[in-house]
């Protein structure tokens, strides 16, 4: 994980709160249809349903929330590579990466 020196680090407890937000999250109609649509939400890819994730836009680490529109379905591989990156800075890795 990347260390970045120019944000605080979330407080634990409330970490603790908005995974569970998370969780109660997932569990929801609203998720569910989301999800329906079966494609990941940055690089997408079509994906099954089952095998998309519930990734963070703003990151948990970063200051995000657990709310509906900071949450997005995306399959693991953009969910392990995004980590803690804010949208801007995923940005930027993906156009390194398309230009080679």
């Amino acid at each position: 994980m990347v260390e970045d020196t120019w944000y605080w680090p979330p407080d634990p407890e409330d970490l603790k709160r908005e995974r569970r937000k998370a969780r109660e999250l997932k569990q929801s109609q609203w998720w569910k249809n989301r999800r329906a649509h079966n494609h990941c939400h940055y690089c997408e890819r079509e994906v099954p349903a089952r095998e998309l994730t519930m990734d963070h836009i703003v990151p948990l680490a970063r200051g995000g929330k657990t709310t509906k529109a900071n949450v997005v379905p995306c399959c693991k591989a953009c969910n392990t590579q995004k980590l803690h990156l804010l949208p801007v800075e995923w940005e930027a890795h993906l156009e390194r990466l398309r230009k080679g």
